[in-house]
Parts: structure tokens; C-alpha cells; sequence
């Protein structure tokens, strides 16, 4: 369906609009719910539930078969324009900045993904995941991606739901104890560098020198990172490798693995990307979790970092 069709706002329209909600969620070849029953959902009468189906048909957004007693199968439908009648609009996702071949090639398979499942969305880049999450939470964004151990944080805290966990190292490759050359982890009053605006790196840095009530913390981003060790204004940081691979030369800082299991298992959460929605767009996400092909993310991320894909986002 191309451009603007007034039949939809008519009070048979309305309903085709409001079954193209609930049909995103059915795929071809499957029974549709009997017509007094989507009547009854939607609270209007059988006839306008009819009529509302014959639009969609119309506008080539599905395609039914009456089976006799087996009832009325959904034979084939347009995602794309299911969506459009729908009225959820275009969906817009904050991740982080791009800064890294595996970031770049997440924005790629998520692009591509969505797109796949008929889903318009548009990616903004922010750094941190506290901006992230306040832009979500003041309606700024729908979906925001963050660390698996950020998300979860989130959703004990907030009215969001998980929207889907991509699995280890899709969010980081590792993270790692950066400890600044000529400093050891058992120096008296060492100067750890910490990023408030990053839940996940605070928590971890924490975790690792849990214990230590001789640590002062030095708020610094993964920018800072070269500065401050080279002039010896901070000695270690717990960091993702991805950020700092490049920009720490091998004579200023070594990489030494994390330690306890906690630590590790911390680690490990925070290494899966996950995509978070606010709960208030639970028609919406729930088109999306049942249509999104996670593979199809993970194999383009993978395929960018072998260097066998050019990232486009």
C-alpha cells in the first residue's frame, strides 16, 4: 500500500488497523483466532471484524483461506505493511557509539534484522549507558541496547521488559585489568580509573578490588585512558578491551585477566548485548521478539568482525 488511504479512518478502518496489530504476530500458514473471538477482543461486532479483514486483504497486506471446519488460515502477509497500518511507527534504538568493529557490526545485524521482520527502525548512538537508558525512560527512544548485567539491573528497577539477549560477547569481547606500567595491583592507594556513566564498568571495577579500602577512584572515560596513564594520573581500570585496543600502546599499560569467579561470572553477563523496551509498548515489542531473527544478528556481527562485511548501519 503506497501513500495515505482515507478507508482507514472510517470506523471499519480502525479495526483493520487495530487487527494489524495482532496479526503481526501470526505467521503464514497458521489458523487465525475465529472471527467472534477477535470481535470480542476488540470489543465491536463480528460484521466490523469481517470488514476490517477484507481492508487488510485489500491493501495487500495479507492474504486468508477459508479450510472448512479447520477455519480460516493466514496463508501470507506483508510485514511492512502490516506495520504501517498499525500505527506503531518507526522504532528508534540508542546504542553505543560505534567506536569498535564489534559495536559496528551489532548496528548492522540489528539494521538488518529489523528490516527483515518488516520493522521501520532507526539507530542513535550514545555513549554510556546511563544517557541511554534516561533517553528510554523519558520516551526519548523505544529500545536501547546495553550489557545483559545493565539490562537486568534495569528491569528490576524500572516498568521496562527485556526485549532479547543476543548471547556472550555480541555486546564485548572481554574485559580486562589495564594496570599502567611501573604499577603493580598490590600498590597502597591505587588510583583506579572508573566512568560513572557506564553501570557496567563502575560495577565490575568495584568487584575487582572489592576489599580494598585503600582505592581512590578517578572518574575518567576510556578517552582518558592514554593521558592519564602516561602521566601517571591513574594506575589501573577494569575496561573493556574492545574500547582501549589501539589506544593504549604495550608501554603504557599491561592486560592482566580478571580474578575471582565472581568477577568472571560479572564478566560474562556483561559481555551479552540485550535489547530493552519500555513496558507501555508491549504491542509493539512483542511483534518485534517474535519477529526479529537473532541468528541473523549474531551471523552479520560475526561476518564484520572476520572482516568479511562491510558494516552499514
Amino acid at each position: 500500500m503506497n501513500g495515505f488511504d482515507d478507508r482507514f479512518l472510517t470506523r471499519n478502518g480502525l479495526t483493520a488497523r487495530r487487527l494489524a496489530v495482532l496479526l503481526l504476530h501470526h505467521e503464514p500458514d497458521t489458523r487465525l483466532p475465529r472471527v467472534r473471538d477477535l470481535a470480542q477482543e476488540l470489543h465491536v461486532g463480528n460484521g466490523t471484524v469481517q470488514a476490517g479483514l477484507r481492508l487488510l486483504e485489500s491493501a495487500g497486506a495479507i492474504e486468508t483461506q477459508a479450510r472448512g471446519h479447520l477455519g480460516t488460515f493466514l496463508v501470507a502477509s506483508d510485514r511492512a505493511i502490516l506495520w504501517r497500518l498499525s500505527g506503531l511507527g518507526t522504532l528508534l534504538a540508542a546504542m553505543p557509539l560505534p567506536y569498535s568493529r564489534r559495536y559496528e557490526g551489532l548496528a548492522t545485524g540489528l539494521r538488518a534484522a529489523f528490516e527483515q521482520a518488516g520493522a521501520p527502525f532507526a539507530i542513535t548512538f550514545m555513549r554510556g549507558a546511563t544517557a541511554r537508558i534516561g533517553a528510554l525512560l523519558e520516551g526519548k527512544v523505544d529500545l536501547v541496547v546495553l550489557s545483559r548485567l545493565a539490562a537486568d539491573q534495569l528491569v528490576e528497577e524500572h516498568s521496562v521488559k527485556l526485549i532479547a539477549d543476543l548471547g556472550p560477547a555480541t555486546y564485548v569481547g572481554a574485559h580486562g585489568l589495564l594496570l599502567r606500567r611501573g604499577a603493580t595491583v598490590h600498590d597502597h592507594g591505587l588510583r583506579v580509573a572508573v566512568d560513572h556513566s557506564s553501570r557496567d564498568q563502575v560495577l565490575l571495577a568495584e568487584k575487582a578490588f572489592a576489599g580494598r579500602s585503600d582505592i581512590e577512584w578517578v572518574e575518567a572515560s576510556y578517552m582518558q585512558l592514554r593521558d592519564l596513564f602516561a602521566h601517571a594520573r591513574a594506575d589501573a581500570t577494569v575496561w573493556n578491551v574492545d574500547e582501549v585496543q589501539g589506544r593504549l600502546g604495550e608501554e603504557l599499560a599491561d592486560v592482566l585477566p580478571l580474578g575471582d569467579e565472581v568477577t568472571r561470572e560479572l564478566a560474562l553477563r556483561n559481555s551479552s548485548a540485550a535489547i530493552v523496551g519500555r513496558a507501555n509498548s508491549a504491542a509493539a515489542f512483542q511483534a518485534v521478539r517474535e519477529a526479529l531473527d537473532l541468528s541473523l544478528i549474531t551471523a552479520l556481527q560475526s561476518e564484520v568482525l572476520r572482516g568479511e562485511r562491510i558494516p552499514s548501519y
